[in-house]
């Protein structure tokens, strides 16, 4: 899996930076282009020559050195790299990244790539345990960085304990098994909408739903994960997005969603509506906050915008799927909604269901397609769920072309 792959080496300075010649070498060895980028810190400790004759290829250190003036070298190798590996991963560059310093060669390469980053940390045991130091791995994991765990046993410093770098190959093993994952929606633009909306009434008031956001950003997550171009549209909600290649639309209202929808629809392949949409917004908003009067209250509203109807009734060769969450005969009221809305495929959960609904971790769906061939999938977290759903959304696709 790493054949013929562009290959960008971070090596950062520790005394484990001699390991990075043997993972340089064997990363050549397996067909893959390799190109090194070290720090002041790590030229301390191996020849910058070293590594250039086991890539064969320049060797880059200060961010100012330009080889060709024609091209600005960190954004040149940011953008050229399909795979980059930080191998030592000093607490100091994690640090770095994880704080958005940019201030030589790799930490400012490292914050413009949108390729696979993969971090191998080595350092001494009671740093690698330290919270400043575990509190930016969280970080860098969050936003999609995939670390290869150092191993225990005994460390330069006389230390025994975990700190050590993993074994090249068994970074290479690491890597080849992570990106052999099957990229079926490579090439697919999806577009998935989550959380709930905010209907508001003055400027301390709101109307709202239960809707954590949890289902849509799995399949979000899940549909990055298997190659594709993801646009998620995303209510108000505390949940971050750890692939930072999926793009995030941020909106508040119904109609905010609603316009945020059509303004991607027609560039996308596959639409996933799983946002929980008010239904209903005040027909009058208030300028300043309303004041507390005596009796009862009475609000009239009026209906939002329909999106998935009216994504429904304009789709060409959009593969549109809803969600219906319901609490009495869910089966029933989903088919119905799948032909009202002009749906290809629709996903129904009773929200009633101990382990399924708002909030949770897990669901319970069934997902039904329009010749109404139903699939149950039994309790399950979310991302194993929005990652059977993404599955059976490509074999639909695929039957229809044949």
């Amino acid at each position: 899996m790493v054949f013929n792959k562009n290959i960008l080496l971070g090596v950062t300075g520790g005394i484990a930076a001699y390991k990075a010649c043997t993972l340089t070498s064997r990363l050549t060895q397996k067909g893959a282009n390799v190109k090194v980028i070290m720090t002041k810190s790590a030229a301390e400790f191996v020849s910058p020559l070293t590594f250039q004759a086991l890539s064969r290829n320049p060797v880059y250190i200060d961010t100012f050195d330009e080889k060709d003036p024609n091209k600005i070298a960190h954004i040149d190798l940011a953008d050229w790299a399909d795979i980059v590996i930080i191998a030592p991963a000093t607490a100091n560059i994690i640090g770095k990244v994880a704080n958005g310093v940019a201030d030589d060669m790799l930490s400012t390469t490292l914050l413009a790539t949108k390729a696979s980053i993969y971090v191998a940390p080595a350092m001494n045991v009671n740093m690698y345990g330290h919270p400043a130091v575990m509190r930016n791995m969280q970080q860098l994991d969050e936003w999609g960085y995939h670390f290869i765990e150092p191993g225990a046993g005994y460390l330069a410093c006389g230390w025994i304990g975990k700190g050590r770098l993993e074994e090249p190959e068994t970074i290479i093993d690491v890597i080849e098994k992570h990106q052999s994952i099957d990229p079926f929606l490579q090439g697919r633009k999806v577009l998935v909408s989550a959380g709930p909306t905010r209907e508001k009434i003055d400027p301390v008031r709101f109307f709202t739903n239960h809707s954590s956001g949890k289902m849509g950003f799995a399949l979000a997550e899940a549909a990055a994960k298997y190659g594709a171009e993801v646009t998620l549209v995303s209510g108000p909600t505390a949940l971050t997005v750890s692939n930072n290649k999926i793009n995030r639309i941020n909106v508040t209202s119904a109609q905010e969603m609603y316009e945020a929808m059509h303004d991607y629809f027609a560039d996308s392949d596959i639409v996933i509506k799983a946002a929980a949409v008010a239904d209903y917004t005040p027909k009058l908003v208030y300028d300043e906050k309303m004041k507390k009067q005596p009796g009862d209250l009475q609000i009239e509203m009026k209906r939002t915008k329909d999106i998935l109807l009216s994504l429904g009734e304009i789709k060409s060769n959009q593969y549109l799927v809803g969600f219906a969450a319901e609490t009495n005969n869910s089966i029933e009221n989903g088919l119905k909604k799948l032909e009202k809305k002009h749906l290809d495929a629709i996903v129904i959960n009773d929200i009633s269901t101990k382990g399924a609904g708002f909030g949770g971790d897990t669901n319970i769906v069934t997902y039904v397609n329009k010749k109404q061939e139903q699939k149950d999938i039994e309790l399950a977290t979310k991302i194993e769920i929005a990652e059977k759903i993404l599955r059976f959304i490509d074999r639909d696709m695929k039957d229809e072309k044949h």
